[in-house]
């Protein structure tokens, strides 16, 4: 068992699996607090970069669907009229230094996924860089009106207007300690004072029990949409691939098994990689002739090595009209971004 997958079994499991990593989680605890103490007094300042910032973000390792709500909160107001910046870290991507802007041509090896993954649909500017301070700043700079951060739920630096925590239905809060012992990255008291609570759903998934207490909460359902070829961009619906042969799905994802779900065991090899684990031609997990299908993110990164019948799957985020309405409607009105809506896409 990968190291990846003990954790995990000890995250989401009894709470007394953790018990030998218990004394780490105090002592994270207690840096959390820290910092949070230098913050108020002082020490540490929080920084503005002048127009507003939306983050997106979760309290646990590993996934969620915090970029696909990023990409559909980014969607939603350029729907509405606004230059929207889309700030994030860069993970799996080698690089480092001063903040980068984002091209469809990039290399995902360089940028990371979920980067391209975002420019690729078409967002005005798409940023990446560990500092997110000096990465939102350049983000307004080539004109974005609000900054919308995937990720950087606790990268506190970055002044924020508005903040959206991400929780899955199917996994919660897990054993609800701090990390190493469990995959909180901060206490779950956080989803009281963020400004809305995004629950995501997966079809055929059972819920976790957890309370949410926030001033907004939402749920949303993801969908498997279509496939999409890598090489010409054909679309096909998933039923057309009933009677395959040698099909394998593929998810180098924070939670695999929310992808592998939907398919009809026995019909499909799945294989569940690291989450942004890299594709490497002559190292795949299926032979070479196989009809693969895998997510986007897996997607951007082989581009140049697919083959005929390697296949993307969309994710369908859906979110009640009148729950989407309310999100955007508060959003609006706390970045002073208020002005003529359009219908909810």
């Amino acid at each position: 068992m990968s190291l990846d997958a003990r954790l995990q079994s000890v995250w989401y499991g009894p709470a007394w699996r953790s018990l030998p990593l218990w004394p780490l989680a105090l002592l994270y605890r207690l840096i959390l607090a820290l910092r949070g103490l230098a913050y108020r007094i002082g020490l540490l300042r929080v920084e503005h970069v002048g127009v507003p910032v939306i983050v997106v973000g979760n309290l646990t390792v590993g996934g969620t669907g915090k970029t696909p709500i990023a990409a559909w909160l980014a969607r939603q107001l350029e729907a509405r009229g606004r230059r929207v910046g889309v700030v994030l870290r860069g993970y799996g991507g080698s690089h480092r230094g001063a903040p980068r802007i984002v091209t469809t041509a990039d290399d995902p090896g360089v940028t990371g996924d979920e980067a391209l993954v975002h420019a690729r649909r078409g967002v005005c500017t798409v940023v990446i860089g560990a500092d997110r301070v000096a990465a939102a700043r350049l983000a307004a700079e080539q004109g974005a009106e609000v900054v919308v951060c995937d990720d950087g739920l606790q990268h506190v630096r970055l002044a924020r207007d508005y903040e959206i925590a991400v929780v899955d239905a199917a996994r919660g809060l897990g054993n609800r300690w701090l990390l190493p012992a469990g995959p909180l990255r901060e206490s779950a008291s956080k989803l009281e004072s963020v400004h809305a609570v995004i629950v995501t759903e997966r079809g055929g998934e059972g819920r976790a029990e957890f309370s949410v207490r926030s001033p907004l909460l939402l749920h949303a359902q993801f969908d498997l949409g279509d496939a999409v070829n890598l090489l010409t961009n054909e679309r096909r619906p998933l039923a057309g691939f009933a009677q395959a042969s040698n099909l394998h799905a593929l998810a180098g994802i924070g939670h695999p098994d929310a992808f592998f779900r939907g398919w009809r065991r026995g019909l499909v090899a799945t294989h569940a990689l690291p989450d942004h684990a890299p594709l490497v031609a002559g190292a795949l997990p299926f032979p070479a002739d196989s009809i693969v299908l895998m997510t986007e993110k897996d997607a951007v990164k082989c581009r140049q090595i697919a083959r005929p019948d390697w296949w993307w799957v969309d994710l369908e985020v859906g979110i009640g009209r009148a729950e989407a309405a309310a999100l955007l409607t508060s959003v609006l009105e706390r970045t002073g971004l208020t002005g003529a809506g359009v219908t909810l896409g």
